[in-house]
């Protein structure tokens, strides 16, 4: 419950309030869906409210057990909610009016859908007889949302809501995840039905494999096992599905190189050394070059995506076997084919795959994959994440590292926006564990950053949560700096601020001779001032000598929101760089490319 609800309960105990629908025999929809929540296990729910859900809005009020976040621009309430799902692994959920706060909702879920996030986002409708009349703030919310959720609903009978409720939340969490929208009618949300929330649901046209096919896995286990140049390749579905015990279990059992795109960051420690970093556009030189040469790949949810692979003939131009486990058959042979698909949930399969290779006669030639590493940690010399520091200007490499260093073994979470400062983020913080590392990866979207952190904080009280940004992408919900103040969550902002749309303008410098056509920006605020107004603390440094003093205090800081605004070098670039269209061996390193 957010504060003035609660203050204005204290006010109003000297007189009483009648409320006709709630004494009723049998439940209202908005008590009924207040319910399936509870019974859901559900803590919190961002939300703006609106004509067409306040019946649910009042029935919040009349409830303790969940937390009602108000946001100041429904975008954030979903990210915020987005945010926490991926930290927890719970589902999250987001509530928003009808119209307009549908319409504000939509990039929140397309972002949710792309990075396959559980979710539930709870839309109000204007009235059933209304609709499709052009009524106040009416849209078609399942219409609009089709082809960004893994399903959505329109309630058009107040008896179906609890079994429709059930039906999201099953949808959202299991399989592959993703965000699953539940239209609820402004009448829907008064009319009365007895309250029965099912025990569990079953769904014809619904049930996802979870068990891989044991001789597929036998397949795969015996082509690593003979493998002479493998590699294990591995995205946001091992996250996703908890399995990073399997695959730190496997890849000790199998001593072969291993790589997390940007969205699997932290599913292998980044002290092991058998991590060759992050690979793709924006990859390390040895984890490219060997996803390049290897003879056989292991694929673990991951997507092979544009960003990962480059050009997908110049990727098939070396032969190689390929393995994909992935839990959502459509994404295997999508972009690449592959020669043992194992359609499964990621951690059962794991789980299958240890135990058959422990059980195995067979083992990995050792002679043989010894000579394999010496050809990584050749490329592994290049050092290709060096970067030059200066005694003038701040590099915001320099920034990251030394975060990195401060919090290295502590409880932190680091949120990032999109452009060049969450590449730096996820080149140069290196994460130990899964679930810290929360970012935009499918859909690339700014102002998902503070948000995220919002929705962390809450779920991580007692953790640091940290918001790297840009000053381009802070300013899309800079606006939540007073839902923090609000809510009391103390997150960490450092911005690095070049003032430039950083990786538009790295673009221009490398494809379009120079011409920065709009990427500058000229007329910024104060962020120190921005952050004093909305009853923060406001730093600002320009010199590198200043970076680890400051970040020294803003970790120092634990009960307020700390802004940090760090003047880095205007003309650094994100190196190594695969340029459009090229592959995935066809790095930029650095100027002397150019």
């Amino acid at each position: 419950m957010d504060m003035s609800a609660a203050d204005s309960r204290r006010a109003a105990t000297a007189q009483p309030q009648t409320n006709s629908h709630a004494t009723a025999k049998e439940p209202n929809g908005s008590q009924i869906l207040v319910r399936c929540l509870q019974a859901e296990n559900v803590k919190y729910i961002w939300g703006y409210p609106g004509g067409s859900v306040l019946y649910i809005y009042d029935a919040l009020y009349e409830q303790e057990t969940i937390q009602h976040v108000l946001v100041r621009h429904e975008q954030a309430a979903v990210h915020a909610a987005d945010g926490y799902a991926r930290a927890t692994g719970d589902v999250g959920v987001a509530l928003v009016t009808s119209g307009p706060g549908v319409t504000n909702a939509v990039t929140g879920i397309a972002t949710a859908y792309m990075d396959s996030i559980p979710m539930v986002i709870i839309t109000g409708q204007v009235p059933t007889p209304a609709i499709g009349l052009d009524a106040f703030q009416e849209c078609d919310t399942v219409g609009i949302t089709r082809p960004i959720v893994k399903h959505n609903f329109l309630v058009k009978d107040v008896r179906d809501l609890a079994s429709t409720l059930k039906k999201a939340f099953h949808i959202a969490r299991t399989g592959r995840p993703g965000p699953v929208v539940v239209d609820i009618p402004k009448d829907v949300s008064l009319k009365t039905a007895p309250y029965h929330y099912p025990d569990h649901v079953e769904m014809r046209s619904y049930n996802p494999v979870k068990k891989g096919h044991g001789g597929q896995i036998r397949k795969a286990v015996q082509l690593l096992l003979g493998a002479k140049r493998p590699y294990i390749y591995t995205g946001g579905g091992v996250i996703l599905g908890n399995a990073t015990a399997e695959l730190r279990e496997l890849c000790d059992m199998l001593g072969f190189p291993v790589t997390n795109t940007l969205m699997g960051l932290g599913a292998t420690a980044a002290s092991d050394p058998k991590f060759l970093g992050m690979l793709g556009m924006h990859g390390t030189y040895e984890a490219n070059m060997t996803m390049q040469n290897c003879d056989v790949l292991l694929a673990v949810g991951a997507r092979f995506d544009d960003r990962v692979i480059g050009n997908p003939k110049h990727f098939a131009s070396v032969e190689r076997k390929i393995i994909h486990i992935d839990i959502d058959p459509s994404s295997i042979s999508k972009r690449v084919k592959v020669d043992i698909p194992i359609v499964g949930d990621v951690k059962d399969v794991l789980q299958e795959m240890i135990s058959q290779v422990r059980e195995a006669q067979a083992k990995p030639d050792s002679a043989v994959i010894s000579q394999w590493w010496s050809q990584v940690n050749e490329w592994r010399k290049r050092d290709c994440l060096k970067f030059k520091l200066s005694p003038d200007v701040i590099k915001p490499q320099q920034v990251v590292e030394t975060l990195w260093e401060m919090t290295r073994g502590t409880d932190a979470y680091v949120t990032s926006d999109v452009g060049q400062h969450q590449m730096w983020a996820a080149q140069y913080y290196r994460f130990e564990e899964p679930r810290r590392w929360i970012n935009s990866g499918g859909l690339g979207t700014m102002g998902v950053g503070l948000p995220y952190a919002m929705g962390i904080k809450l779920a991580k009280p007692d953790a640091d949560v940290f918001c790297i940004t840009g000053e381009g992408s802070i300013q899309m919900n800079i606006q939540e700096l007073s839902t923090c103040q609000q809510y009391k969550t103390p997150v960490k902002v450092i911005a690095l601020n070049n003032r430039y749309l950083g990786m538009v303008r790295q673009w221009q410098e490398l494809d379009y001779q120079g011409r920065y056509s709009h990427s500058y920006m000229d007329a910024l605020p104060d962020f120190v001032k921005l952050a004093e107004a909305y009853g923060h603390i406001g730093l600002k440094i320009e010199k590198p000598s200043e970076v680890e003093p400051a970040l020294r205090e803003m970790i120092r800081i634990k009960d307020r929101t700390v802004f940090l605004d760090v003047r880095t070098d205007q003309t650094e670039n994100v190196w190594p760089m695969v340029k459009a269209g090229k592959g995935i061996s066809e790095m930029l390193l650095g100027s002397e490319d150019l």
